[in-house]
């Protein structure tokens, strides 16, 4: 998706431990996340949070779909910012794990947000971040971030050289004939089991239909639906509560309008899921902050 950057900021990386001794340990109803499920890294997050059943342990404050802050952040946010970095520079960006007990930022890191979920507070849901499996599950998000939002992104931006988004596109294709491939065989992506993995690409198709598409031609899009266990899989995680509940079609789309630069394509009028019938129907008003 051809955008503007929001302005570089200084991501926050303090880690969840199991020895009190570390600081910030797991404990019921002493942290909080800060999402705007319109953002992709905290879809991750919420789909994540909701597969633990972590409601009554890890509140959730949502925000705005578009960032209402200068800068690409949110001014409910500023606060968290300030108290956690002393006239802190940039904005004040979602995704947030904060600690209620001092008021300050534990992580606005993604990938640690996610395994400190999976580990430190998994007592009664699924294993998503397996012993072992790390290296795979690294691998997922390479091939997601790499093959296909990248590629997606750069066979989608106008201008510059026409082969260089050939390549791109073909790359993407090419991404996709590997995840159709590994689904043939099995259920999810690391085997039976859902796992970050599955999260991940999950998110990044999304992604790539209800975003990256708009920018692409519609011969690639035509070839990209040539992928039916792929689309199949998409579809069956968004009939999941813990997937389709998140989904915030209007706000994705606000989103990407509010900061993309590109030209629609044709690939645009080519939809591959049908999103809107896992939505969650009626989203929750953003919570807002004081700050």
């Amino acid at each position: 998706m051809p955008a503007t950057s929001p302005t570089a900021v200084r991501s926050f990386r303090s880690r969840i431990g199991c020895d009190a001794r570390s600081g910030y340990y797991a404990a019921p109803h002493r942290y909080r996340l800060h999402l705007s499920p319109a953002c992709p890294h905290c879809l991750q997050i919420a789909v994540t949070h909701s597969l633990l059943g972590l409601d009554d342990t890890l509140p959730v404050t949502l925000l705005p779909a578009v960032p209402d802050a200068p800068g690409g952040g949110h001014r409910a946010l500023r606060a968290l910012y300030e108290a956690s970095s002393h006239q802190h520079p940039g904005p004040a960006v979602a995704p947030v794990l904060s600690d209620d007990w001092t008021g300050r930022i534990v992580s606005t890191h993604t990938p640690d947000i996610l395994r400190d979920l999976a580990r430190r507070f998994a007592d009664h849901g699924p294993d998503l971040h397996p012993r072992g499996a790390d290296e795979a599950i690294a691998a997922v998000v390479r091939l997601c971030d790499q093959g296909i939002t990248w590629a997606a992104q750069r066979a989608g931006q106008p201008g510059g050289d026409p082969a260089a988004r050939d390549t791109a596109a073909a790359t993407l294709l090419r991404t996709l004939d590997v995840l159709e491939w590994r689904l043939a065989s099995r259920k999810h992506l690391l085997g039976s089991d859902i796992t970050l993995a599955d999260v991940q690409l999950w998110v990044t198709l999304v992604q790539l239909d209800t975003v990256h598409r708009h920018h692409l031609d519609a011969a690639a899009v035509h070839r990209m639906t040539g992928h039916p266990r792929l689309w199949a899989y998409a579809r069956r995680l968004a009939a999941h509560p813990a997937f389709g509940s998140h989904l915030d079609l209007d706000g994705i789309a606000r989103r990407h309008h509010a900061h993309c630069r590109g030209q629609e394509a044709a690939g645009a009028a080519v939809q591959i899921v049908d999103w809107a019938a896992y939505q969650q129907r009626e989203a929750p008003e953003p919570v807002r902050q004081p700050g």
